[in-house]
């Protein structure tokens, strides 16, 4: 685990140093191959290690916490780093049926107190209410940004409903991609935070100095979504030749349809990929999503694929990273 927290802290300032503008860490639980189960602790980890990247999570499963700890958790990370926190909210469990439980005591609540959780979250991080018998201190006034994170169209509807950025998981769930989009638009009401639509898009890249590197790499990403196809989560695999892989026809159709969105290969195949993919979004972020079995390899592809800031400056987006 040390070892992963280092090399989550050295991606982190290899990112700020190409130019990355967020750095976001997801809360999954009873899943040995992620190390984020304590995500506000990692982000403060970060942060402290960082000087001028913006470090959120992407995101807090709010089902699973009191709203008022995550206020004062975000409250103190603000005061910590003014400026630099994103608070991005889910709300699946972030792991499986028995992680769930231990961490609610019960199952009786599946999600559809979501909206209220977030309402009361904002409240929270909100001015000061008169008359307000709990206060979240720090947290209270700190307006941390909030985004609503989905991979689905309830969260699309929402963030809509709120007039809250949102950000859409295509680097696991791409079918529902653009009609989340299209919800997100049609319906979204201006708010004091946003005047208008402001859309994320996670996008899985594996970018090296050919299409035949990049294609062995990204089989271990694939090793990892068949591990969960098969509900047997797990480390990252090394790579492998994809004809070695074990497995079904059912099981590689759910595979690809996990990575449809992936763009995978070298410079030229990743530059076309992003520009493809930006034009059929019109994201106005892109978070960056690779998954590499080798730290080094990694750390080449956030590094290749900033080499590719010609295409950001041509369409006015923004690209991050993501642990």
């Amino acid at each position: 685990m040390a070892e992963a927290f280092d090399n989550t802290l050295e991606l982190a300032r290899h990112v700020e140093r190409l130019g990355y503008r967020r750095f976001w860490l997801a809360e999954h639980h009873n899943i040995s191959g992620v190390a984020s189960a304590a995500t506000s602790v990692l982000i403060g980890h970060v942060a402290g290690g960082t000087r001028t990247i913006r470090v959120g999570a992407g995101g807090i499963m709010l089902a699973n916490h009191a709203p008022l700890v995550i206020a004062e958790q975000f409250g103190t990370l603000e005061a910590l780093y003014p400026g630099r926190i994103d608070l991005g909210l889910g709300r699946a469990p972030g792991g499986d049926a028995a992680a769930a439980l231990a961490l609610r005591r019960d199952l009786a609540r599946q999600g559809e107190d979501f909206p209220a959780l977030v309402e009361e979250l904002r409240g929270f991080l909100g001015p000061k209410r008169e008359g307000a018998l709990v206060t979240a201190y720090p947290g209270v006034g700190s307006n941390v940004p909030m985004w609503l994170l989905g991979s689905s169209l309830f969260s699309a509807a929402l963030a809509a409903e709120l007039g809250l950025p949102f950000a859409f998981a295509a680097h696991f769930q791409p079918d529902y991609l653009m009609p989340a989009l299209d919800v997100y638009r049609r319906s979204f009401q201006a708010s004091e935070v946003l005047e208008r639509p402001y859309v994320m898009v996670g996008v899985p890249v594996i970018a090296a100095e050919t299409d035949e590197e990049a294609r062995w790499l990204a089989t271990s990403a694939q090793q990892l979504f068949l591990n969960l196809v098969r509900n047997r989560p797990g480390p990252v695999a090394p790579p492998t030749d994809e004809d070695a892989l074990d497995w079904n026809a059912l099981e590689r159709a759910a595979v690809e349809a996990k990575m449809r969105a992936a763009v995978i290969g070298g410079r030229e195949r990743v530059r076309l990929g992003l520009e493809l993919f930006l034009a059929q979004t019109q994201a106005d972020e892109l978070m960056i999503v690779t998954t590499t079995y080798d730290h080094a390899t990694r750390m080449r592809s956030y590094e290749l694929v900033a080499e590719l800031a010609g295409l950001e400056k041509e369409l006015g987006r923004e690209v991050e990273a993501r642990a």
